[in-house]
């Protein structure tokens, strides 16, 4: 496993880190592995969303059915 280090991290940012971290019942490490593993996760989603196929369905067609379906209601 790695150590990260951060530096000119503002004072406003670590003192919401450490409330958040004190209500969790977390400590400060184990809070910013937590929401760095979470923000980490996103890095694949282009990759997913790429390997999706192409249905040919354009926005337009799209929009028109979710307002159709509005006023249906």
């Amino acid at each position: 496993m790695r150590t990260l280090y951060l530096r000119n991290v503002p004072d406003t940012v670590a003192e919401r880190l450490e409330r958040l971290a004190e209500r969790e019942g977390l400590s400060l490490n184990a809070l910013a592995v937590r929401e760095l593993s979470e923000l980490s996760r996103r890095v694949d989603n282009q990759a997913l969303l790429a390997d999706l196929p192409d249905l040919g369905v354009g926005v337009d067609a799209v929009v028109s059915g979710l307002e159709e379906g509005r006023k249906a209601r």
